[in-house]
């Protein structure tokens, strides 16, 4: 067993978001494409007689649980109960990704996790039964794993990885406070009930997206963006459709809300343009942080 592990895993994107008609579970089918970025979670794990989780960093709050509704306990106890593992373990998280914001920050917690007490209680899992088993804790988490580009079906948890050619440059607009996922969806079947829209029961993924991934082509991918969560997360949230309107005004090649928001990610030609954009919207009052893409999945680095 080991004495001490570091896991990093990434925050993602949703390029590409198409969601289905609400299913009678209440959930929805979406085709959607996922980029880890390089804004990343790290936890770190050591052996313990129980089950314990902090959190620290600039995305950590106090209102985040520590007790077994976290998907950081809940990852553990999974583990346990899959592989009759009876160790402990004292995990700590450094958070770097913006909570409730769309980008899958408990997600990749999930995900640090499971890897991180695969090493640490040499439990030898391969990458495929941790994807089963991310899969059982949530529809992001599988892709938090994977990492790099990928399509997500299903609920998210099916995926195929996309081939990327080259480096994306994202500036990210972090808000201060959450919008739930949940609340979200809601609207979103609220909004189109009131419109008398009926979507796909099985939506499909843009192959705009896909073609500007393959070509590498920043242009062509911020001309492919698309989120339908986003009209939604906008009548939830107004002041989101002026930060849109900002960071296209200052350079951004397009810029759309992150899953189920609030976090908006702007796509830049470069890093200069980049930097240019997070120094516009820090002076505006916005919290920017920049990231690049793809990224690596859920790994040890220590």
């Amino acid at each position: 067993m080991a004495r001490r592990v570091m896991v990093r895993a990434p925050g993602k994107l949703n390029l590409s978001m198409r969601v289905g008609s609400p299913k009678p579970d209440g959930y929805h089918d979406v085709a959607t494409v996922y980029q880890a970025v390089s804004l990343a979670e790290e936890l770190t794990a050591e052996p313990d007689g129980g089950l314990s989780v902090a959190f620290e960093g600039p995305a950590a709050t106090a209102a985040l649980p520590v007790d077994g509704t976290n998907l950081v306990i809940r990852a553990a106890e999974l583990l346990r109960e899959a592989t009759g593992a009876t160790g402990g373990a004292r995990m700590r998280v450094v958070k770097r990704v913006p909570i409730a914001g769309g980008m899958g920050g408990g997600s990749a917690d999930a995900a640090a996790a499971l890897v991180a007490l695969d090493a640490l209680w040499g439990l030898g899992l391969g990458r495929d039964r941790l994807l089963e088993l991310g899969a059982e804790l949530g529809a992001d988490v599988p892709f938090a794993l994977l990492g790099g580009t990928a399509v997500g079906t299903g609920r998210g948890e099916v995926l195929a990885p996309v081939l990327t050619s080259g480096a994306f440059h994202w500036v990210l607009a972090v808000a201060d406070e959450g919008l739930s996922t949940p609340a979200v969806y809601r609207e979103l079947d609220q909004l189109r009930a009131a419109a008398g829209e009926v979507p796909d029961a099985a939506p499909e993924v843009d192959a705009g997206v896909l073609q500007a991934l393959r070509g590498g082509d920043p242009v062509q991918l911020a001309a492919a963006l698309h989120n339908d969560l986003q009209t939604a997360a906008l009548h939830l949230r107004p002041a989101l459709a002026d930060l849109l309107a900002l960071g296209l005004r200052n350079g951004a090649l397009g810029g759309l809300v992150s899953g189920s928001g609030p976090t908006v990610a702007f796509l830049a030609a470069d890093l200069d343009g980049a930097l240019s954009l997070q120094i516009a919207l820090s002076a505006a009052r916005y919290t920017a942080l920049r990231a690049t893409a793809p990224a690596a999945g859920a790994r040890l680095v220590g």
